[in-house]
């Protein structure tokens, strides 16, 4: 598979014509949608998904469908058995990718806050996306995507999600709202010059891609 950055915390996932879109929330760009073959929704929040622009891409392509939560297919009503709810411990297949579900609830961002139902997904048994939540799944993850900042972690945490998980890499995605001094920072304090945490980590650049 290849795996591309968007905007945030938006990944695609590709192989030969077949493109899963992660997380294509309201500070994804929209060529992050070009050729989508199926979407997968972590939770409900502004940040990982824009209702009017999934049911706009639901409407323009008969054959796209969706794999999220129960509380995110609320808000995509009307769309009918394109939009299939999830939880932990599901299994399935979107756009040809063997998909499973890890996970259920949104990190605490405070506790006057309600928290949001949230479901990570591993790709292939290959890549695991956890939303915001550091989910750590009963299997071995080669490629963690790592939501490098929100306001429910703090660095610490961060960096023992990294260890707890021992993936044999790791890139980031949710660090829309860091600028380039933040994103230096944390680069060195996941990376060589931080704890000693043993996962490789890197930041790709929206548009960059690896192959995985």
């Amino acid at each position: 598979m290849q795996l591309t950055k968007h905007g945030h915390a938006c990944v695609v996932l590709s192989a030969d014509d077949r493109r899963l879109v992660v997380d294509p929330g309201a500070f994804t760009a929209d060529d992050a949608w070009a050729g989508a073959s199926a979407l997968l929704v972590t939770h409900e929040h502004a940040d990982h998904v824009v209702p009017a622009k999934v049911r706009a891409a639901l409407e323009a392509d008969p054959a796209l469908e969706v794999w999220t939560n129960a509380s995110v297919a609320e808000q995509l009503g009307g769309a009918g058995s394109r939009v299939h709810v999830v939880g932990p411990g599901d299994t399935f297949t979107a756009a040809g990718f063997e998909v499973s579900v890890h996970g259920e609830w949104h990190a605490v961002i405070h506790p006057d806050l309600p928290r949001v139902r949230n479901v990570g997904f591993l790709v292939e048994g290959q890549v695991f996306h956890p939303g915001d939540a550091l989910t750590v799944p009963e299997v071995a993850v080669p490629t963690l995507l790592l939501p490098a900042h929100a306001p429910w972690s703090k660095t610490g945490e961060l960096i023992d999600y990294l260890r707890e998980v021992r993936a044999e890499r790791a890139y980031a995605v949710h660090d829309g709202l860091l600028n380039d001094t933040g994103l230096g920072l944390l680069t060195g304090l996941f990376g060589e010059r931080g704890p000693g945490q043993p996962t490789p980590y890197a930041r790709l650049a929206p548009g960059d891609s690896v192959d995985v």
